[in-house]
C-alpha cells in the first residue's frame, strides 16, 4: 500500500523550483495519468510518492544540498524519478550522455565530484558497472544504485539496485524530505550539463532552477503543451531537448511523460498507435524516417498533433509532409544551446513552412537577440547560464561584461525579429541532433600510432544531417589504414563522435597563419 502523499501547506502560484513544481503538479492533476512505460502508470500523485521515496533514500544515505547525482542511463521511467529525485533531496543533477565511454564519463564524475550515481545495468549488450571500474579502478562515489533497464539486475559489490532503496529509504520520514524539498531555492543549481569545447574538453554549463523552469514554461507555451497531450520522449533525457523540453514541460503542464529508451521507427510508431501520443519532438531525422517506412499505414498515427524539430537544417517539403501526411497541427523550429538554458528562439503556432522551414523563430522565455559586428549570434537574459564549472576564464569569454551569451554561431535576423542561423563559428558539426567538435576527435586521433595530423569536418548526410569526415596524415613510414582508425576511435569516443569517414593525404590545405583550410575541404564535400 502506498503511503499517502503530503504536500506542503503553501505552494506558490508559479513554482520556482523543481520539487515545488512537482507538488503544485501533484495538487493540480492528482489522478491524471503523469507517466507510461510498458508495465508501469504513475499518476501525479504516485510520481510525487516515487520521487519522494527516492529523496529519502538519498537523504539516508547521506546527500547534502548542493551535492551533486549523477545519471548514467537510457530513457526509462527511472530515470525521470531518480532526476527528479534528486532534485527534491536538493541535489545538483549530472544528467551523462549515455553514448559516452567509460572514459568520458569518469572525467565527468571526478569534475564534479559525484556523491551518488544511478547507472544502467545491462544495456545494449554493455555492462556500464564493469567498463567504469575498468576504466578507473580508484574512483570512489558513496552510492551507486543499479537500474534494471532490461529487467531484473544481478547483485553487484559495492552497489544498491534500484529495489534496494524502498528499505534505504526507510530511516527519512516523509516529512523530513518535504522539509528538505522545501529548502531548495530557485537560485539552487537544478543541473550541469556538459557540454564539449573547441580545446577539446568538456564545459559544465551551470543552471539554476529558476532558470530550468522559466524556459520550460516558454517552450511548452509556444508548443501549446497541455494536460490532454501524451509525450512521446525519444530525445535522451541526458539532453536538453529530452531532459528540459521533455520532462519538465510536461511537469508544468500536466502532459503524460511517455519515454522511449532508443529510436526503433517501428517501435515509435506502435508507441504512438498505442499510447495516443499526441506531441513527438526530435531532430529532423525522425520524422523523415517515419515518413518513408513502408508499413506506416499499417499504425495509427492519427493522434499527432505538436512537432517540435531543429538542430539541421528543415526543408519546407518535410514541414509540408509533416502537416499533410502526419497531420500535425502545430510543426515548430527551435533553436538553443546549454549555455541559455537548452532554449533561445522559437518559432509560432500561426507561422508558414517557408518561415518554419527557413529561420529558428524568435526570442522566447525573456531572451533579448542581436548580432555582433561579425554577425555572431548574442542572447541575453536572466536564462542565460550562471557559468562554467570551475572554469572562469571560459565563462568570462563567453559571457561579456554587458551580459551578452556569444553563441558561436552565425545567423541573420529579419524585420520581424526571426533568426535563420547561416554558419557556424566554430568548426562544430551536428550530426543527429548533437553537436559534435572536431578538436575532441583531432585530439583523440592525436594519440593514435601513425597519426601525424587530423582535421575533422562535418559532411552532409541524409538521415543523420552531418557525420564526421576525418583527413588524415600519417607519419612517416605508418601503414596505418581506415579499420584501425575506426577501432580506435570506437574504443575511445562516444559513436556519435566517431568519423564515418576517413581519407588519408600526404598533406592538408593550410592558410599563411598555418590553420588547416576546413572550409576548403568542406567545399570539396559540398
Amino acid at each position: 500500500m502506498r503511503t499517502p502523499v503530503t504536500t506542503p501547506a503553501h505552494t506558490p502560484p508559479v513554482a520556482q523550483t523543481i520539487p515545488a513544481a512537482l507538488h503544485a503538479a501533484a495538487q493540480t492533476f492528482g489522478s491524471a495519468p503523469a507517466l507510461g512505460d510498458g508495465p508501469v502508470r504513475l499518476d501525479w500523485s504516485q510520481l510525487l510518492t516515487e520521487v519522494q521515496d527516492v529523496a529519502r533514500a538519498l537523504l539516508a544515505r547521506g546527500i547534502q544540498v548542493g551535492d551533486r547525482v549523477a545519471i548514467w542511463s537510457p530513457n526509462t521511467w527511472h530515470w525521470v524519478v531518480a532526476a527528479l529525485g534528486a532534485h527534491y533531496a536538493g541535489a545538483t543533477l549530472i544528467p551523462l550522455n549515455t553514448r559516452y565511454v567509460a572514459d568520458e564519463v569518469v572525467d565527468v564524475l571526478r569534475r564534479v565530484d559525484a556523491k551518488a550515481l544511478f547507472i544502467a545495468g545491462t544495456f545494449l549488450k554493455r555492462d556500464r558497472v564493469a567498463e567504469l571500474r575498468a576504466a578507473a579502478p580508484d574512483l570512489h562515489i558513496d552510492t551507486v544504485v543499479v537500474l534494471p533497464v532490461e529487467g531484473p539486475q544481478d547483485r553487484i559489490e559495492d552497489t544498491l539496485n534500484w529495489s534496494d532503496l524502498a528499505a534505504t529509504a526507510a530511516p527519512v520520514s516523509r516529512e523530513q524530505v518535504i522539509e528538505r524539498g522545501e529548502s531548495v531555492s530557485a537560485e539552487d543549481l537544478s543541473d550541469i550539463l556538459f557540454t564539449s569545447g573547441t580545446t577539446g574538453r568538456s564545459k559544465g554549463v551551470l543552471i539554476a532552477h529558476r532558470q530550468t523552469l522559466s524556459t520550460a514554461r516558454a517552450w511548452a507555451e509556444c508548443a501549446t503543451l497541455n494536460s490532454a497531450d501524451n509525450y512521446l520522449i525519444v530525445n535522451p533525457f541526458f539532453h536538453s531537448f529530452g531532459y528540459k523540453a521533455g520532462i519538465i514541460t510536461c511537469l508544468l503542464t500536466g502532459a503524460t511523460i511517455v519515454p522511449q529508451i532508443v529510436f526503433h521507427v517501428p517501435t515509435t510508431m506502435r508507441l504512438i498507435d498505442q499510447e495516443k501520443i499526441t506531441v513527438l519532438p526530435g531532430p529532423p531525422t525522425i520524422y523523415q524516417t517515419i515518413l518513408d517506412f513502408p508499413d506506416r499505414g499499417e499504425f495509427d498515427l492519427n493522434g499527432l498533433r505538436v512537432a517540435v524539430t531543429g538542430a539541421a537544417q528543415v526543408p519546407v517539403a518535410l514541414v509540408e509532409r509533416m502537416r499533410a501526411e502526419l497531420d500535425f497541427d502545430v510543426v515548430l523550429t527551435a533553436y538553443g544551446l546549454s549555455e541559455s538554458s537548452g532554449f533561445g528562439t522559437m518559432c509560432r503556432v500561426d507561422d508558414d513552412a517557408e518561415t518554419i522551414s527557413g529561420t529558428s523563430g524568435r526570442p522566447i522565455a525573456g531572451f533579448e537577440l542581436k548580432l555582433s559586428d561579425a554577425g555572431e549570434i548574442l542572447l541575453r537574459g536572466p536564462n542565460v547560464m550562471l557559468g562554467y564549472l570551475d572554469d572562469p576564464e571560459s565563462t568570462a569569454n563567453t559571457i561579456d561584461s554587458a551580459g551578452w551569451l556569444h553563441t558561436g554561431d552565425i545567423g541573420v535576423i529579419d524585420g520581424r525579429g526571426y533568426l535563420k542561423i547561416t554558419d557556424r563559428l566554430k568548426d562544430m558539426y551536428l550530426s543527429g541532433g548533437f553537436n559534435v567538435y572536431p578538436a575532441e576527435i583531432e585530439q583523440a586521433l592525436a594519440k593514435l600510432d601513425g597519426v601525424a595530423t587530423s582535421a575533422v569536418i562535418g559532411v552532409p548526410d541524409h538521415r543523420m544531417g552531418e557525420v564526421g569526415k576525418a583527413y588524415i596524415v600519417r607519419t612517416p613510414g605508418a601503414t596505418l589504414t581506415e579499420d584501425q582508425v575506426f577501432s580506435y576511435a570506437t574504443k575511445v569516443l562516444a559513436n556519435f563522435k566517431v568519423p564515418r569517414f576517413v581519407e588519408f593525404r600526404d598533406e592538408l590545405p593550410y592558410n599563411a597563419g598555418g590553420k588547416v583550410l576546413k572550409r576548403q575541404l568542406r567545399e570539396e564535400n559540398s
